[in-house]
């Protein structure tokens, strides 16, 4: 080697050195005072999630579950839904598994009222969402099972029936997965959009035997199946509008899907994950009738035109351009994709020029959220991570049970701060759904993780910065009273109020239904960094009625539809 290629290497040794140094030090100032603590044990919950293995490696077993956090009661805290699994053929169990609700307490306890609510449905849960489909001021669930799923009413006092049946919701004996009320075609009542994954049946059972070992088959060996829409009659009953609506046009193993306004012409489409397949985005022309649209609109597949094996979604707007972007969790050996909004519903694969980490590459994500955990006006990432059942066995590039990441937003650019922030991220187990709500209305946003298979973990924020923040609730009229469909932007960049300042002007929409078949974030949550009260905030209603009005920092407002 002579003396000029030893400079060069030594030069850029150095230069790696110092950029790695140089990653270390912002990664610790990026955190700033940003902490998790796991409170799970003095929490009092006490539920465990099964997969109801039996040995036998059936399909379902590895999808786990999704969850759902509402506020049931009214009470002005944020309570938890878990699903649960249930003994697959083969198995034996001596109580069976069920759901389980958890009334938050707002001390960071939180007490099983499952059998009084009776909402302890023993089906195997896969998929949930919630949203106050009856226009009575309180919040139903529906759960998408492996089996018949099950829907809900919320009664208005601690207790809810089931009305599956009389709903005409029951969706026959599918697999299930997301699931997401919305409002198709604009007549002020929520529909309902319940994705399936495949034709899989204790007979039609592909066994994969490894080594010897049984493993669970891929979606590649069964039959894709077409989702289901139900159009809600407005009077407690539901229409299969599958067919009529552009839906069942197609077919895919679908997984977590979200409902929002992607092409910002003031109606929801749908996104749905599917497993091994393009993921679908279907375009609502304002009628409630769908054109499936995400080849053409760059959001089907990654930007190599690969078709991932994809998990869970999110949907917000990272880099504050007005537009909400999509974050789409994917297999073993797939990257997450981050998808940026051009405009007009065109979509680009920005994961590399946003710095999504290459580390999560190894692993199964699942969970996601665009979230802004540090309240400083920009949208983070939590993904939640984990395999299935033995995998080390057959594949020793992974692992069963991961950490799971928090990245940090830095002028859209993400900052992987998972080992930065305290010894709730450093918990390893076996994640699939998870939410995020601030639990205990302190201004700052907490998580909860469906591990598969054990407990669930529950992370306490403990931001310690003087960033401000602002919280929603939306009331709109009629049977939609969740406002589900409506946008919210926060900060006026042309006249902010005197001595005030935002990072950009923000949006987000309320959405049922979100992340890995799961259900959070019926508040609307906003960090806003230094600014001083009020914040400018405009509602775009779901009849595109704008509202604009100032709100106080630091505390929840509820803004009411002024028709």
């Amino acid at each position: 080697m002579n003396n000029m290629l030893h400079l060069h290497v030594a030069q850029s040794f150095l230069l790696c050195a110092f950029l790695m140094s140089g990653r270390s030090i912002a990664q610790e100032t990026q955190a700033g005072g940003l902490r998790f603590t796991d409170v799970t044990v003095q929490s009092g919950i006490t539920f465990v999630h099964t997969h109801g293995g039996s040995g036998m490696g059936y399909i379902v077993e590895g999808m786990a579950t999704g969850l759902a956090t509402f506020d049931y009661d009214n009470d002005g805290y944020t309570d938890i839904y878990f699903l649960n699994g249930s003994a697959l053929k083969g198995t034996e169990a001596d109580t069976p598994a069920k759901n389980a609700l958890y009334r938050n307490n707002g001390d960071w306890t939180f007490t099983d009222v499952t059998e009084q609510a009776g909402v302890g449905d023993e089906g195997y849960g896969l998929g949930v969402s919630v949203a106050d489909y009856d226009g009575d001021g309180d919040q139903d669930l529906y759960i998408n099972n492996f089996g018949p799923n099950v829907l809900y009413r919320n009664n208005g006092d601690r207790t809810f029936t089931d009305v599956t049946q009389a709903a005409g919701v029951g969706n026959g004996s599918k697999v299930g997965a997301g699931v997401g009320f919305l409002d198709i075609e604009g007549d002020g009542d929520l529909d309902l959009y319940v994705a399936n994954y495949v034709d899989f049946t204790y007979e039609n059972h592909v066994p994969i035997v490894i080594n010897g070992k049984r493993f669970q088959a891929g979606p590649q060996y069964y039959s894709a199946v077409a989702d289901s829409l139900f159009r809600n009659e407005g009077n407690g009953t539901f229409t299969d509008v599958s067919q009529s609506s552009g839906i069942a046009a197609v077919t895919g193993p679908g997984m977590g899907l979200v409902c929002a306004d992607l092409d910002n012409d003031s109606d929801c489409d749908i996104y749905v994950c599917n497993d091994g397949q393009p993921n679908f985005l279907f375009i609502n022309d304002g009628t409630g009738h769908f054109e499936e649209s995400g080849l053409l609109l760059g959001a089907a597949c990654d930007f190599s035109g690969k078709a991932n094996s994809s998990m869970g979604v999110d949907c917000s707007d990272f880099d504050n351009d007005g537009l909400l972007d999509l974050m789409v969790t994917n297999y073993q050996a797939e990257m997450p994709v981050l998808y940026h909004n051009l405009g007009d519903g065109l979509f680009e694969d920005a994961t590399s020029r946003c710095r999504i980490p290459h580390s999560l590459f190894p692993h199964v994500n699942w969970g996601t959220a665009l979230v802004d955990f540090d309240n400083d006006g920009d949208q983070d990432i939590f993904i939640a991570c984990g395999h299935f059942d033995r995998i080390e066995e057959i594949d020793d590039r992974t692992s069963q049970k991961v950490a799971n990441y928090l990245l940090l937003n830095e002028g859209g650019k993400f900052v992987d701060v998972s080992s930065l922030v305290g010894e709730g991220l450093k918990v390893v187990e076996t994640s699939r759904g998870a939410a995020f709500e601030d639990f205990d209305n302190d201004g700052d946003i907490d998580a909860v993780i469906v591990n598969s298979h054990t407990k669930p973990t529950l992370l306490r924020n403990d931001a310690d910065n003087n960033n401000s923040w602002i919280e929603l609730q939306l009331q709109y009229a009629g049977q939609n009273l969740d406002a589900v469909g409506a946008v919210v932007l926060v900060g006026d960049n042309t006249k902010p109020p005197p001595g005030n300042t935002i990072p950009t002007t923000q949006m987000a929409a309320v959405m049922s239904g979100r992340g890995y078949q799961s259900h959070f974030g019926s508040r609307q949550h906003f960090g806003v960094g230094q600014a001083k009260s009020p914040v400018t905030v405009r509602v775009r209603w779901p009849n595109g009625q704008v509202q604009s009005l100032q709100v106080p920092c630091n505390q929840l407002t509820r803004i009411k539809f002024n028709d």
